[in-house]
């Protein structure tokens, strides 16, 4: 979303660019499925805290919905221990989410651009400085290397990705580079599991849908139900990545199907369809670094270039936010910060 939103407003500003994207759609580690919009990466935000991400639904025309926490909350302690069940506290009311999921905001996004700007299936390798720019080596869908010449280049892709898929024609310090390398990126080593249902029964039961384990697969549960009326319930896996890759994926699914029966009840063994993805195999977001779940991304207002870049390339990634990094937000200031850096100067 962070290159996405630099393209709106370089467009705004009468800037001539292209917007380079490796996969074959938009929208990075923002995934939606199905026509209810089902999030299977990052779903809320907190317009209370994050009046950037608010103001941006709304000028999309966008609608937006609290999260659904009403009702009880259940924790799973041990394996041998029955299921405990606590009266519900509004935990989530706090936090939205976008009606549509939140690649409707990326396709809403995606139309204030300039169609013929967009560019699918470009891989960039390689970046060299050159008198008055730089220049891009890259990848197209056919396998084909191109080239690219630019002023500037904003980076909206993670610094630790950035650091294994990117070649630097001139290199970068290897204090720097290892500073990439140690930024985490989010939602990277994390797998998030999603059962969708006919309605929401857990509902009738006077259940929030949020529960929390220890015996897992999941660790975390929450209500994932579309602002339309398509129930869901999604959690997080506390399985490390190692551990999942050599488990399979039809195989996790089976255990946190029973995971959910085990907490909700038998009406939770039939869902309409089932979705698990697995953000530390996806190559385009994670790295073997990755694997282990690291801390959250933290602000950092060192430089993230080295002199010899720093008037040509900008770390425009949520990563690299002064505010909020690794949320939506945070993606949305760093590109704006990166926008106006290049803009003004």
């Amino acid at each position: 979303m962070s290159g996405l939103y630099a393209a709106r407003l370089l467009a705004a500003a009468g800037a001539d660019f292209i917007l380079l994207e490796a996969r074959d759609r938009l929208g990075g580690r923002i995934f939606s499925v199905a026509d209810d919009g089902f999030d299977l990466g990052p779903a809320w935000f907190w317009p209370d805290m994050q009046p950037v991400m608010a103001r941006l639904i709304e000028e999309l025309g966008l609608a937006s919905f609290a999260q659904y926490s009403e009702g009880d909350v259940l924790i799973e302690r041990a394996a041998r221990e029955p299921v405990q069940r606590f009266a519900g506290f509004g935990q989530m009311a706090s936090s939205f989410r976008v009606a549509g999921g939140t690649g409707a905001l990326v396709t809403a996004l995606a139309k204030t651009v300039p169609q013929d700007r967009i560019r699918l299936g470009i891989t960039v390798t390689a970046a060299e400085l050159r008198d008055g720019g730089v220049l891009l080596t890259a990848r197209n869908a056919g396998g084909e290397t191109i080239s690219i010449s630019a002023s500037h280049v904003l980076f909206a892709a993670p610094p630790r990705l950035l650091d294994r898929t990117v070649a630097f024609t001139t290199a970068m310090t290897p204090a720097l580079r290892t500073r990439w390398r140690q930024t985490p990126t989010w939602m990277a080593p994390h797998a998030k599991f999603l059962a969708a249902y006919e309605k929401p029964f857990w509902r009738d039961s006077g259940l929030s849908g949020t529960a929390q384990s220890m015996v897992g697969p999941m660790v975390e549960i929450h209500d994932a139900s579309a602002m339309a009326g398509g129930a869901a319930l999604f959690g997080f896996l506390g399985v490390p990545a190692a551990m999942r890759q050599k488990i399979g994926e039809d195989a996790l699914k089976a255990h946190c199907l029973a995971q959910l029966v085990r907490l909700f009840g038998a009406k939770a063994a039939n869902p309409a369809a089932m979705f698990l993805k697995d953000w530390s195999t996806d190559a385009l977001t994670a790295t073997t670094d990755d694997w282990e779940a690291g801390e959250h991304p933290v602000p950092v207002s060192k430089p993230w270039f080295d002199p010899a870049w720093a008037d040509r390339a900008v770390m425009a990634g949520s990563e690299a936010a002064l505010e909020h990094p690794g949320y939506l937000e945070g993606a949305l200031l760093a590109a704006g910060r990166a926008v106006r850096s290049v803009i003004s100067g």
